[in-house]
């Protein structure tokens, strides 16, 4: 079996088909492309197309002022001059990309308009299927693996006229929050590219805040949606367990795992909702929860909802900057609403299903422990002595968790917290610290504790940093409250600017390199 260095890899661009069936497999090509493979040049007219919400994208291909491969083409321009920079794709399916766009652009001249999804080009984290198209989880034991069918939230999108224009990078297996640990190469910032954009979603929370398409799925099992929506100043909406399928997703742990959309804009991400929500059977982790309109929800009035803030232990050891950016960030959510007090919420230290990892990896680890990552494949050894009776009784534990977190609501409707304590690291100090099995103080973190609760939450972009990185809050609520955690975002969003703010990347900003190791010498 041949493989290719990270470093290779990352020279070029990967180009492959994703199925809309008959249409789609005709354009399929799985051969890989160089960034150099011929794409309509990116002008400040394509540029100004790419920068569109997904909310104004879907508007004009509604009045046919704009047309799908319009769309597609100013995203491919895009990520041409900017993929080799912040390594967001694995997989651009370029050719697959435009034949899907011209059938749906034939659609609309015939009258037929899908949703407000139609033509809109988006992006999937390598880790979700699709069929006739590689899904590798960001690794060279799947650097092979062409799936035969689509993941329900893959078919639910398709279905509603949404195109893929690539599979987004990602921190091997999910198994990780920086995104640096993958066989493709490391995911870079765009907000500073020597900067890690957070894991495990980090590529696609890079291609999203780097115009590269609209919205994009990510997964999030301890905060892999939130923590690189905070990082890349973007909206990353994690919903109740359950409601959006995980059936055709690489598991990292099933019942933690949760799917949900990255987006620039609130209303984006519940536009994105509305076409991901609902039950399927064939899911072990899905919950049947009748249909809601999260367009129509998150323009509720905020006034009277009862904000807890939960400072402990949330707002420990802050960095000094992010302190500053939630305590502004707090001031206007209390304006906005009718009151804010301190809330606490229940502790999850005695919950770990994390064996669910090792029961998805166990027969591939051990044939082919070589082709895993170093952090990922030391983290899996590990993971092989967790005993049957340790992991039944923490799961116990975890469902009593879930049948009365709402408990921790009866006095407020929503809490906010910081998304994360601290901004990232850079891309060399991460790969240091994750492939150095040294002993390391505690560095406790804000958002795994939500995908044991089970319950809905958000990112959305609150400030910068004296160094200009980027800081998220995170909103959060009961289960199936994603309508009063989408209004408040909203809220939010409309009174400050932080979401306008662009990463300084251009065509000629340089790219950093990496520090010189044995592997990468």
């Amino acid at each position: 079996m041949s493989t290719v260095s990270r470093r290779e890899f990352t020279a070029t661009m990967v180009g492959a088909a994703l199925p809309l069936r008959a249409t789609l497999e005709a354009a399929a090509t799985r051969a890989a492309q160089p960034s150099s493979a011929k794409a309509a040049p990116s002008t400040g007219a394509s540029d100004a197309l790419a920068a569109l919400t997904l909310e104004e994208a879907s508007a004009r291909i509604k009045a046919g002022t704009v047309s799908s491969v319009d769309l597609v083409q100013a995203c491919l321009a895009r990520i041409e001059i900017y993929n080799p920079k912040i390594n967001a794709f694995i997989t651009v399916t370029r050719d697959a990309a435009l034949a899907q766009a011209k059938a749906l652009d034939a659609e609309r001249s015939a009258g037929k308009l899908r949703g407000p999804l139609h033509g809109i080009p988006i992006a999937l984290k390598d880790n979700i299927d699709t069929a006739g198209v590689r899904t590798t989880a960001a690794s060279a034991v799947f650097d092979e693996r062409v799936p035969d069918a689509d993941a329900e939230v893959a078919r639910r999108l398709s279905a509603a006229g949404a195109v893929v224009v690539g599979k987004a990078n990602l921190h091997e297996f999910a198994f990780g929050g920086t995104s640096a640990t993958s066989y493709y190469g490391p995911v870079r910032n765009p907000w500073a590219l020597e900067r890690n954009p957070g894991g495990s979603s980090g590529g696609s929370a890079a291609a999203v805040a780097t115009e590269l398409c609209y919205g994009a799925l990510g997964t999030d099992t301890g905060g892999s949606i939130r923590t690189p929506a905070s990082y890349c100043s973007v909206v990353g909406l994690k919903p109740t367990y359950g409601l959006v399928s995980i059936r055709g997703i690489v598991p990292l742990v099933v019942s933690l795992d949760h799917c949900g959309p990255i987006t620039r804009s609130v209303t984006d991400a519940a536009m994105m909702l509305n076409v991901l929500a609902g039950y399927d059977r064939l899911d072990i982790a899905s919950v049947e929860h009748p249909a809601e309109d999260y367009v129509a929800a998150l323009k509720q009035p905020v006034n009277a909802f009862r904000i807890g803030v939960a400072r402990a232990p949330f707002f420990d050891l802050l960095d000094a900057d992010v302190s500053r950016i939630i305590e502004d960030a707090l001031r206007v959510v209390g304006k906005l609403t009718r009151r804010m007090t301190d809330a606490t919420l229940p502790s999850t230290r005695d919950i770990g299903v994390g064996a669910e990892t090792f029961a998805y990896h166990e027969e591939i680890v051990g044939r082919v422990p070589g082709r895993y990552m170093i952090p990922t494949r030391r983290s899996l050894q590990n993971g092989s002595s967790a005993k049957a009776g340790e992991y039944i009784r923490a799961h116990w534990r975890l469902e009593l968790l879930r049948r009365t977190i709402d408990d921790a609501f009866r006095d407020v409707d929503l809490v906010v917290l910081p998304t994360r304590r601290r901004t990232p690291r850079t891309v060399d100090a991460s790969i240091k610290r994750e492939e150095t099995d040294v002993p390391r103080n505690p560095e406790l973190e804000n958002t795994g504790a939500f995908n044991s609760y089970g319950i809905p939450c958000i990112s959305v972009p609150c400030g910068f940093t004296s160094a200009g990185l980027p800081v998220g809050l995170m909103i959060a609520g009961p289960r199936f409250s994603e309508g009063k955690v989408l209004a408040l975002a909203r809220a939010f969003e409309q009174a400050t600017e932080f979401h306008k703010r662009k990463p300084p990347i251009t065509p000629d900003t340089p790219v950093p390199p990496l520090a010189a190791t044995e592997e990468r010498a």
